[in-house]
């Protein structure tokens, strides 16, 4: 049956690949995204799609509530995934976190709520559970696990789920969130680690690699997750929580060493830089309930051929991404800006 789904944040990293993931797997729905275009939205990101009939770009911001209530108004779903998402500006600036993580969930929900859309998807973070200790590795976040944020980015995202979570009991609406992993693959924001130190090998730089490099992340392939939030769309229960992983654990120093294997480079490329502030030890994720209850699991993030496949990207796509670092990329954003 065809739907209307409103994504937001979808001119971002997982957005823009949820929106392609959309497109390929229900191309009888119709998809309106809407984005502000901050820093991280790249229009770039949605090139090859944008001439689509089933598909409407918004440039907005999800504060301003005018806008969202008119965008919401003959939505079956939603898809939240607009959001701050970088722990280091966070620690830099926490007051953007708040105003979009939280006002703009709220905004989102109420708006959702008044036009009454029958499936809310709140994608949010494992980043929400605080840490996980070193010298236990069968320790596992599961949807039982306490919130205990560390970072000002993680407070921010955990407020919004306890907002979607009210929304669900108070009001009972139909909200299902998602806790997802570290994610990698194509169009990421090379802010993040494995684009940027990519990206600095193809100029011929160093890695800036934070503290003792042990800290330990689970590591999902970008379309992996965006087919798990696809399934959690439509098939997740109301009111429940559904991690998603890769089960694909490395600790920083060894993802470090296989891009510099895959990019022929030696540990000579390795600069040490001071361990950034509250720095987690290690995530990961129990995704069980996500493989039992929803039918997915992770197919495309194992490594090293995924992480491979993504270094591969990045290289053959070095314009995408030298337009990112000479903020070429804005003007496009710039345009949409002027002609609204």
């Amino acid at each position: 049956m065809s739907k209307h789904v409103l994504v937001t944040g979808g001119a971002g990293f997982i957005g823009s690949n949820f929106v392609r993931v959309l497109l390929r797997e229900r191309p009888d729905w119709r998809i309106t995204n809407l984005d502000a275009l901050t820093y991280s939205g790249n229009l770039d990101n949605l090139a090859d799609v944008g001439g689509s009939s089933n598909y409407t770009f918004a440039h907005g911001d999800i504060c301003d509530g005018a806008l969202v209530h008119e965008l919401m108004r003959d939505v079956d779903y939603v898809a939240h995934l607009a959001a701050e998402s970088h722990v280091d500006r966070s620690i830099e600036d926490s007051a953007p976190f708040i105003r979009t993580n939280v006002s703009g969930t709220q905004t989102l929900l109420d708006a959702a709520r008044s036009a009454g859309v029958e499936k809310f998807l709140h994608v949010s973070t494992d980043e929400v559970y605080g840490e996980l200790p070193l010298d236990d590795p069968s320790a596992l976040f599961t949807e039982e696990t306490p919130i205990a944020p560390s970072s000002p980015y993680s407070a921010s995202k955990a407020a919004s789920d306890l907002l979607a979570r009210a929304a669900h009991h108070t009001f009972d609406m139909p909200i299902v969130i998602t806790r997802c992993s570290n994610n990698f693959g194509p169009y990421q924001f090379p802010e993040k680690v494995i684009p940027l130190f990519v990206t600095n090998l193809l100029q011929g730089n160093k890695v800036p690699l934070y503290g003792d490099g042990l800290n330990v992340r689970d590591w999902l392939h970008v379309e992996d997750h965006c087919e798990a939030l696809l399934a959690a769309l439509e098939r997740g229960t109301p009111g429940e929580v559904y991690n998603i992983g890769g089960n694909n654990e490395r600790a920083n120093i060894d993802l470090t060493k296989t891009i510099l294997e895959l990019m022929g480079k030696g540990e000579e490329f390795i600069e040490r830089v001071p361990d950034r502030l509250g720095h987690d030890r290690r995530y990961a994720i129990d995704s069980s309930k996500m493989q039992r209850e929803l039918g997915w699991r992770p197919t495309r993030s194992a490594w090293p051929a995924a992480l491979e496949a993504t270094v591969a990207w990045y290289r053959d796509n070095e314009r995408w991404w030298r337009r990112v670092q000479s903020g070429e990329y804005r003007t496009r954003a710039e345009a949409t800006s002027a002609a609204r």
